[in-house]
């Protein structure tokens, strides 16, 4: 993945995004740093195909995003997931049949009308459950997990499709410690395990710290800092926050 220049406008307003360039390899977990209104939330975004931007290149597998139609660009999507803060799970159903319905994409249409898995699904639902420590709680309905369970399957649907990127909007926002490093410890294994690229936005430094393997520092709309992660000096803790 290949960012150059990129740079996005409101209307007239003044340039939220200015001039970003960066690369990032597959298996790479980049946290991107930032106080508010420092353009990191709306770079997740542009990253993400959720929004336009108004100048700059995009190149993803050899090719320049910005100029795919929106039937090529949706082909791409397919291979990306997206965890937002609020997790995107369905609270009244289980937490395995949540996660068997991250394969629409790939399920025929008659299953997708008539709501049903195959025996195959089920059995690939309990693996990644497991892999984010969640088997246990397959049969229970999502409504009654805790908020860092509720992420966790949540990363779980995003990694049953199969994701090569996963781009993460404050995920452990509003939960505990625990949860938080929990869910943090499971987006690095993933990074590492299934070589996904992962970009995530954080709100606190300390985590990106101690489980990214990159740190990218926003500030006016610019790259500031981009690193390997590690804890930062106060200097550069002061150039982000």
């Amino acid at each position: 993945m290949i960012v150059r220049n990129l740079s996005k406008r409101f209307g007239s307003e003044a340039e939220v995004l200015s001039g970003i360039s960066f690369q990032v390899d597959q298996g790479e977990f980049v946290a991107i740093i930032g106080s508010s209104g420092s353009g990191k939330s709306t770079l997740l975004r542009c990253l993400s195909l959720q929004e336009t931007w108004t100048e700059g290149e995009y190149i993803y597998e050899g090719r320049d995003i910005t100029k795919l139609n929106p039937l090529e660009k949706f082909k791409v999507r397919k291979n990306w997931a997206f965890l937002e803060e609020k997790p995107n799970v369905n609270m009244r159903t289980t937490a395995q049949k949540n996660v068997w319905t991250g394969r629409w994409k790939q399920t025929p249409l008659w299953r997708l009308v008539t709501r049903r898995a195959a025996m195959d699904e089920h059995v690939m639902a309990a693996d990644y459950l497991e892999k984010v420590g969640l088997l246990d709680k397959g049969d229970e309905k999502v409504e009654k997990l805790s908020g860092g369970e509720q992420q966790r399957v949540a990363l779980a649907k995003a990694l049953v499709q199969e994701a090569q990127v996963i781009f993460a909007d404050e995920p452990v926002r509003g939960l505990d410690p625990a949860s938080s490093e929990r869910v943090m410890e499971d987006l690095r294994k993933t990074a590492k395990r299934d070589n996904v690229t992962i970009i995530c936005c954080l709100h606190k430094l300390e985590l990106a710290e101690r489980y990214a393997t990159r740190i990218m520092g926003l500030s006016g709309g610019k790259i500031v800092l981009d690193i390997p992660a590690r804890r930062l000096t106060l200097r550069e803790k002061d150039m982000i926050l």
